[in-house]
């Protein structure tokens, strides 16, 4: 089976070194000053655990009895087996075979790439880079990545070369932070540097985007399994060996340096030593200093909200989902307002959760998993991603406690972070929508959660007050969200994902503009926030009363209802909906005080009004006049 070139295929779970891999893992978890991943601190558990490596020998066990349920070619009989594109690369040759000597990438021995779930798994626990945690559905692979616990954007740059395309298009701003070529070529050669001493990596290569027309082909090359698990949950998969066989040049490598920190940063003009840096021109990035999984992520749709509108096509940081008559849905919301718990319809198949694309075929979801929060976490709540949590899936910086000698999740301890995470592969919802893609959308739904108690729980917007809206990405913080919030504050974010927009927001509104004339799709505003009163005062929307919002938009009920139209902000409001309470459907009805509703009215619609002028006279269509009317 060893080629010439050194080259040691494996299709299936691997079992290689796995006795001696034990033994080593055994003796690391029984010092007290184990690390895992080349250096980070594994994250603090109860003194009275069970040792780490007793789970172990206990999770090889299982596998080894349920083994020869496994099939172990392509007739696998689930998705997740349907995965099993996997190689091991061994040998001087390996970096050649692999195709990463082109990034200077020549002297790494063995060469782990697309692995499948399974043996990610094992590796994962073979180098001792975290812990299998007694999920309720299924065991699940634990992981801790140190003090970043969420992106780190002021750590995020993006190379300007003068004279480049993206020099003159990418929206340059304390987002788009502009470094050097030289600051680039220097942590580049580090990166590769770094990887030329490892004995071992991981390398995925991947698609962002469900339609083969406008999808980017992408390559992780990492330090750890736990790493490239991640990336296999978020991105799309190759599911053939034909797919990898005709992968030819990626569109874009990202080479995660993260155990290794920038030095030089002072003198780099950074602002830590830690740097994520993205030069579209050489279609790579370096990322130093931080282990936090949602950078790959994140840094590639940034890179997607650059690519599509240079073709003309639209990215969007939104959920979508699809009925059984193939009328589907767009929701953008930013977080707290209901995204991912609305577009979770037992009526209908999700299609992706978080980042999509609009071309001249329709919608399509960029990514093949979702990655969710799991604070306070539970069945009834959050069904879906709940159950979402079981083998495959990795818990991020979630509190394990021992619970009769495992390792349980506990959601709702939060010392170590608010943010923690869980990555699952989309398979893992019930349901979803296989192709990941659908036709023209019929609605596009903007959610917002106003604290104030102003906006009407549903609202149907004319063309150019959904650019006005779309631009303004509002919802509300309430107080004890953040430290120093003791009012209702607003929380404005340029098409709903201003943190991830390499162009100016009007470039985004100029193409939504396109698409919903092109395709007559219909926007609507839904408030899931306060009525009859500002948070303290009204009370929250039920769910009841969103879900039915959101049901009569789906079934045409709301397109066709009779509708006032609000004096400040103009849009048009039902007047009555099926399972809606007509004086909900009107917030000044809701409020015992009119005098105070419209008081709280024209403050909201001034601080709309300020957060736009920044957007007056910007882009194709100055979108100011479909704002409130002051």
């Amino acid at each position: 089976m060893l080629a010439s070139s050194g080259r040691i295929l494996l299709r299936t779970a691997t079992a290689v070194g796995g006795r001696t891999a034990a033994k080593a893992l055994a003796a690391r978890c029984a010092s007290s000053s184990a690390t895992f991943g080349g250096g980070l601190s594994k994250p603090a558990v109860p003194a009275s655990t069970t040792k780490p490596a007793s789970l172990f020998a206990h999770h090889q066990k299982v596998r080894r009895n349920n083994k020869s349920t496994v099939a172990k070619t392509g007739s696998a009989t689930s998705e997740r087996d349907d995965y099993n594109v996997s190689s091991t690369y061994v040998g001087t040759g390996a970096c050649a075979e692999v195709g990463i000597d082109a990034l200077g990438i020549t002297q790494i021995e063995t060469i782990y790439k697309n692995l499948t779930f399974r043996e990610l798994f094992e590796h994962e626990q073979r180098n001792g880079e975290g812990w299998v945690a007694s999920a309720e559905y299924g065991d699940t692979f634990a992981i801790d990545t140190g003090k970043f616990t969420g992106r780190s954007p002021k750590d995020k740059w993006l190379v300007f070369n003068e004279g480049s395309e993206s020099s003159k298009h990418i929206d340059w701003n304390n987002i788009n932070q502009p470094t050097t070529p030289e600051v680039f070529k220097e942590l580049y050669d580090k990166a590769v540097a770094h990887f030329n001493t490892k004995e071992k990596a991981y390398v995925f290569d991947c698609f962002c985007g469900a339609s083969e027309k406008s999808r980017s082909k992408i390559r992780f090359v990492h330090e750890m399994a736990w790493q490239q698990h991640f990336v296999s949950n978020m991105f799309i998969r190759p599911t053939t060996r034909e797919q990898l066989d005709d992968f030819g040049e990626p569109d874009f490598t990202v080479i995660n340096a993260c155990s290794q920190i920038d030095e030089d940063w002072e003198r780099h003009d950074l602002h830590s030593d830690v740097a994520v840096v993205f030069n579209i021109e050489e279609k790579k990035a370096v990322i130093f200093g931080t282990w936090y999984g949602g950078e790959n992520k994140k840094g590639i749709f940034s890179l997607m909200n650059y690519w599509l509108p240079m073709a003309g096509d639209f990215p969007m940081h939104c959920s979508a989902n699809v009925g059984r008559d193939g009328n589907s849905a767009l929701f953008f919301g930013l977080s707290g307002t209901g995204k991912t718990t609305l577009s979770a319809d037992p009526h209908r198949a999700l299609i992706g959760d978080d980042e999509h694309g609009w071309d001249e075929d329709g919608i399509f979801n960029f990514e093949g998993g979702c990655y969710a929060k799991t604070i306070n976490l539970t069945e009834d709540t959050e069904p879906d991603i709940y159950r979402a949590i079981h083998t495959d899936a990795l818990l991020e910086n979630v509190k394990l406690t021992e619970v009769d000698g495992k390792l349980v999740p506990d959601y709702f301890d939060v010392t170590k972070t608010e943010n923690g995470r869980v990555s699952y592969p989309i398979f893992h919802i019930d349901g979803y929508h296989k192709p990941q893609k659908a036709g023209h959308p019929n609605h596009i739904i903007f959610l917002t959660c106003d604290a104030f108690g102003v906006l009407p729980p549903v609202a149907k917007l004319s063309s150019g007050q959904a650019m006005y809206h779309f631009i303004s990405g509002y919802t509300a913080k309430v107080a004890g969200t953040e430290r120093g919030i003791v009012e209702p504050t607003p929380n404005f974010s340029a098409c709903f994902g201003a943190a991830f927009l390499s162009l100016h927001p009007t470039r985004y509104a100029d193409l939504l503009q396109e698409k919903i004339n092109t395709h007559g799709s219909q926007a609507w505003l839904v408030n899931t926030g306060w009525s009859g009163g500002q948070y303290g005062v009204g009370e929250r929307m039920s769910i009841k009363t969103t879900r039915s919002c959101i049901d009569s938009i789906l079934d045409g009920s709301a397109a066709g209802a009779d509708c006032h139209r609000d004096e400040l902000f103009g849009f048009d409001v039902p007047t009555a909906l099926p399972g809606v309470d007509s004086h909900v459907l009107d917030p000044k009805h809701a409020w015992e005080n009119a005098e105070e509703y419209d008081e709280t009215a024209r403050k909201l619609a001034g601080m709309f009004a300020k957060n736009f002028e920044k957007y007056s006279g910007k882009g194709s269509t100055d979108y100011t006049q479909y704002g409130p009317q002051l």
